[in-house]
């Protein structure tokens, strides 16, 4: 009975101490992010520590299992799984640390969603640094399989360990979850002392938690989602002096207001679209609805909502639900084009572009070998020359809408331009200039008075910043171009989702179909913002803003009492729109 007792303690102890130094890893590893002092450290493990003994007591339930009713074989059945636990605490611990870096939430479900496409990463970062970080997930596998094995004996003698089994899934069934873990200090304190392996594992049952009963899902219940997305088809005002112009989208990559000196951002970065805001159409309070390109594109081209863990770019079996401006634009009698100077497999895109009625799909295999000279493909220069070029070529009586998707103000920030010392902002000044020459080379063709240039971005970017910022989602968006009627700020609340009803009213084409698209000049238009990450959300109007941790279900900053009819309209909002895709799943 004492063999079995030392084993498991010394099993458990194993795995305490492995979770502490991962904390002590990912604090010191993202000290950019947020810097720590040790006492604080201390309390953050102490925090977080009777998860870390709950999902001890979890994954040594099948030992304590294999003590109790194996006779014979014990190494032979515990060896294998000691070396698979020790690789699975490797590879979570250590992606936790290292992702945390360019996400800021804690590893879950959702970056294994991005796993199908690998050039996301090995395009980002170099092979030298894939390497280190490998060998992380080496040794704290190593760190627990050596010992773990060393210590397992051959034989445990007689007897019956049920005490021993019973005792961990006692421990197994504490009611300490993530929710528990969120430090009254920061965010990223709370972060910290969340278990890696048990909040990795709570993340795949997400979905059904968004829309499982609660006390916040019976009020969120009795606001009226399809009021809050009333829209029409009148207008309060006609920005265009043709109802039929050839509309340009220029998609740029990470370009948040944070970078935009006319929303508050850093001056100086983006001087191309200063000197074109005045010219055209410029608004406000402009939000981009999700946190990356596969949301944000979906967002903008089929005016749909944004979800915290379903990406429905890359859900295949969502497409024939969405709603698509190229399809429309198709049967008013456009073409559609999407150029963008990179792989489009990425994330599911190409399937996406082709099932929203794409018709001319432009991508790396569009331009010459010498022409892809970056990491990602063709930089931002060469995609605007060859969209140029484009342009040119097609006939003045031709209607068609096209698409730029840029690439260059993205890691690992390898760009021709040498403004800035910074070189993340230097990259976003790059691809500030590469539109700005864009649009100063269209003014030159005739096709220039009936062009509608419509720039936003996909989504923010983390300079100096957080998820639960509200000003990570506040975007630029400009509507430049000769089909302009006169330059103007607009100042109404909008989303990116709300793009494709403003657009299609203002062309004179229905839009009936967008239920999560609002026509913002409607004198009936409610103005507020919705946006999520997947760990929060954020609801903002005219009487101000929410931000709510889904994972915590506390308001954020952390205990900070919310409004409750934001709240509400949040919840409700996030609730309604995971029913409505979900009910489609397979």
């Amino acid at each position: 009975m004492r063999k079995s007792t030392r084993y498991i303690a010394t099993l458990f102890l194993l795995l305490i101490v492995l979770f502490a130094i991962g904390k002590g890893v990912f604090v010191v590893y993202n000290s950019d992010v947020e810097t720590i002092t040790a006492s604080q450290f201390i309390r953050v493990w102490l925090h977080g520590l009777m998860l870390d003994v709950r999902t001890a007591a979890i994954v040594l339930l099948p030992v304590a299992a294999c003590l109790t009713f194996l006779r014979k074989g014990l190494r032979w059945a515990l060896v294998p799984y000691l070396v698979l636990l020790g690789i699975v605490l490797g590879v979570i611990i250590a992606a936790d640390i290292v992702m945390y870096e360019f996400w800021e939430f804690k590893f879950s479900a959702v970056h294994l969603s991005y796993a199908a496409s690998p050039e996301g990463t090995t395009n980002s970062v170099s092979i030298g640094f894939l390497l280190t970080r490998f060998l992380l997930v080496l040794l704290f596998a190593c760190m627990f399989a050596v010992p773990a094995i060393i210590a397992t004996p051959k034989s445990i003698g007689r007897g019956r360990h049920y005490w021993l089994l019973i005792l961990l899934a006692i421990i197994s069934i504490m009611p300490v979850g993530v929710r528990n873990c969120y430090h009254p200090g920061t965010l990223f304190m709370s972060h910290a002392a969340t278990n890696p392996l048990f909040r990795f594992d709570t993340s795949f049952s997400d979905n059904k938690t968004f829309v499982a009963d609660s006390r916040e899902a019976e009020i969120a219940d009795s606001i009226t989602v399809e009021e809050l997305y009333a829209s029409d088809s009148e207008l309060t005002d006609t920005l265009l002096n043709t109802q039929r112009p050839n509309v340009l989208i220029v998609m740029m990559e990470s370009f948040g207001g944070k970078f935009v000196e006319e929303l508050g951002g850093i001056p100086g970065v983006a001087p191309n679209l200063s000197r074109l805001i005045p010219e055209g159409i410029f608004w406000d309070n402009y939000y981009s609805n999700s946190f990356r390109t596969d949301r944000g594109t979906v967002c903008a081209y089929s005016g749909w909502i944004s979800y915290p863990t379903i990406s429905p770019m890359k859900q295949k079996w969502t497409h024939p639900h969405l709603n698509s401006l190229a399809l429309d634009f198709r049967s008013a009698g456009y073409q559609a084009g999407y150029l963008y100077g990179g792989v489009m497999t990425n994330m599911g895109k190409h399937d996406y572009l082709v099932d929203m009625g794409f018709e001319a799909l432009m991508d790396e295999q569009y331009f010459t070998r010498d022409e892809l000279n970056s990491s990602w493909g063709a930089n931002d220069s060469t995609a605007a020359m060859k969209l140029f070029h484009t342009v040119a070529e097609i006939t003045p009586e031709a209607q068609w809408m096209m698409v730029w998707q840029t690439l260059s103000s993205h890691e690992p920030w390898d760009v021709p331009y040498h403004r800035l010392e910074n070189e993340q902002l230097n990259a976003f000044a790059y691809t500030d200039q590469c539109v700005g020459d864009l649009i100063d080379s269209l003014r030159t063709l005739p096709v220039w008075d009936k062009l509608l240039v419509i720039i936003i971005p996909d989504h923010g970017f983390l300079f100096e910043q957080t998820f639960d910022e509200s000003e990570f989602f506040h975007s630029p968006m400009l509507w430049t171009g000769g089909a302009i009627r006169q330059p103007k700020r607009m100042s109404m609340l909008m989303n990116q989702s709300d793009i494709a009803a403003t657009l299609l009213t203002q062309m004179g084409l229905p839009h009936s179909g967008y239920v999560w698209s609002r026509n913002v000049l409607s004198p009936n238009y409610k103005p507020f913002v919705y946006c999520n990450y997947p760990t929060g959300l954020l609801f903002k109007d005219e009487t101000g803003e929410t931000m709510y941790d889904l994972s915590a279900q506390t308001t954020i900053p952390v205990g900070q009492p919310a409004d409750s009819l934001r709240l509400s309209k949040g919840l409700s909002i996030l609730r309604h729109s995971y029913r409505e895709m979900l009910r489609h799943k397979p």
